[in-house]
């Protein structure tokens, strides 16, 4: 590829010739560039062009762009008819400068977040009492024998969010149930009250974190699944074939699913909870030296069945909650996978937020009691 030019008074011919490609477009630029004389008018010949590609294309153009900025002018001259079209396409790109972005107040721009996370949250309750009311209707009819329980899905669901949950939840309470031990004979065993490790594991454990730690673990675990799983379906459309076939997304997606999580975090719960009286009765042992008789003896004085009792009455509510998140989610999924993945990690954030916020209050509810 070779550039040539000559010039007469205030005009400057350059010839453009050989390939103008990708490939070597690199090369000729920089010494074509300083052919670019101010004020003058510049004729681009192309009569000994060969190849030319967009990229070629888009370098001339940003030449006669860079003549016209220095106060001359430029024209084309001798090129086929492929080449002037490719270059007359190219031309118009990017002339138009792009508008620059308006300058936003800090302050209005704060409280306009404020009202849209405001509406937001609205919105969320208000489909959290119509989902909340549909799958209601839908299991009371069910009750009534107008229609039936899809026991198959129900059982399904159970298995993937109880008997496959097991491991990971024993595991986990397990290790918790070692630390709060470790932790708390560290602190307890300079008073000389080591035995007081089972009273702290028990009550805490049975009454508090047993049923805390397990539906966070669900919430992550099959409540984002369930939204997945929803959200994929609204992408395929299934879950408008269903409509079209007069049924009902709710009473055939949601409700099992729901009973499935209802009846498999109690369930979790109690396992949750020996698991960890598992690991605070090793580090008990062999870490704090209290005998096995008067482990399970101390356990039995402290942890009465109003503590556990306690522990498995939040398990359907929070249940509940995570299985209603997790639907809406994924019935809000779009078109894309983007929204699958954003809307999935917000079913799982929002549902553990609220599992936290329904422990508080029902502790704060049974402190009122008096229980």
């Amino acid at each position: 590829m070779r550039s040539a030019d000559g010039a007469s008074n205030d005009v400057t011919v350059l010839g453009v010739a050989g390939d103008w490609t990708v490939e070597t477009v690199g090369e000729v630029l920089p010494t074509v560039a300083d052919k670019v004389t101010p004020g003058h008018h510049l004729v681009f010949d192309g009569s000994d062009l060969g190849r030319l590609d967009t990229a070629g294309a888009w370098a001339l153009v940003g030449l006669m762009r860079q003549q016209e900025e220095a106060g001359g002018s430029s024209e084309l001259k001798g090129f086929s008819k492929p080449a002037a079209t490719l270059i007359a396409e190219i031309d118009p790109l990017g002339r138009e400068r792009l508008p620059e972005p308006e300058r936003v107040n800090p302050m209005a721009w704060t409280l306009e977040e404020v009202g849209r996370g405001a509406a937001g949250i609205i919105d969320d309750g208000y489909l959290l009492i119509s989902m909340m009311g549909e799958a209601s209707v839908a299991f009371f009819n069910v009750l009534l024998l107008r229609r039936r329980m899809r026991w198959a899905a129900v059982f399904n669901n159970i298995n993937q969010a109880a008997i496959l949950a097991v491991p990971i939840i024993a595991l986990m309470s397990f290790l918790v149930g070692m630390i709060i031990a470790q932790q708390g004979g560290f602190y307890l065993s300079s008073y000389g009250a080591n035995l007081l490790v089972v009273d702290l594991v028990g009550v805490l454990t049975c009454r508090e974190l047993g049923v805390l730690l397990t539906a966070i673990m669900i919430a992550g675990r099959s409540g984002a699944a369930y939204t997945a799983e929803l959200g994929s379906m609204k992408m395929r459309e299934e879950v408008d074939a269903l409509k079209v076939l007069g049924l009902s997304s709710v009473e055939v997606l949601v409700l099992p699913r729901l009973v499935a999580l209802i009846i498999a975090l109690p369930i979790l719960t109690l396992v949750s909870n020996l698991a960890a009286l598992a690991g605070a009765w090793v580090v008990g042992l062999y870490y704090l030296g209290i005998p096995t008789d008067v482990f399970l003896s101390r356990l039995k004085a402290a942890l009465t069945v109003t503590h556990v009792l306690i522990g498995l009455s939040k398990a359907p509510f929070m249940a509940a909650i995570i299985g209603l998140i997790a639907s809406i989610e994924g019935m809000k999924v779009k078109g894309s996978a983007e929204s699958l993945g954003e809307h999935t990690t917000t079913a799982v954030v929002k549902a553990i937020f609220m599992v936290v916020v329904t422990d508080g209050i029902f502790a704060m509810i049974f402190a009122t009691i008096g229980i």
